[in-house]
């Protein structure tokens, strides 16, 4: 079971999210991006691929798409918060959408 990110090691993954564009969600504890591609093929395809590493990690993303737009929220809901699963997930995403 993941463990809830606390201290310096939250602070460190959050500081390395912001610099990639990750925010944190107000009033939750969870992060969120928008993430733009080309069209909605290329928007398709990368959720695609999230969603077979996603699966493969047993850790799935909150996420929404409208043509070439993809909002996504990263919480683990068995610690009620951000846990490493939430910052490797994360690092995936942004290395998958190049």
């Amino acid at each position: 079971m993941a463990e809830k990110l606390t201290g310096a090691a939250r602070d460190e993954a959050l500081t390395d999210l912001r610099e990639a564009g990750w925010a944190e969600v107000e009033g939750r504890d969870a992060i969120q991006k928008t993430f733009q591609f080309k069209n909605f093929t290329r928007a398709f395809g990368w959720m695609t691929q999230v969603a077979i590493v996603a699966e493969k990690m047993n850790h799935h993303p909150e996420w929404s798409n409208v043509y070439k737009t993809v909002e996504v929220t990263l919480a683990t809901h068995d610690v009620d918060g951000l846990s490493p699963l939430d910052v490797e997930l994360a690092r995936k995403m942004d290395r998958l959408a190049g």
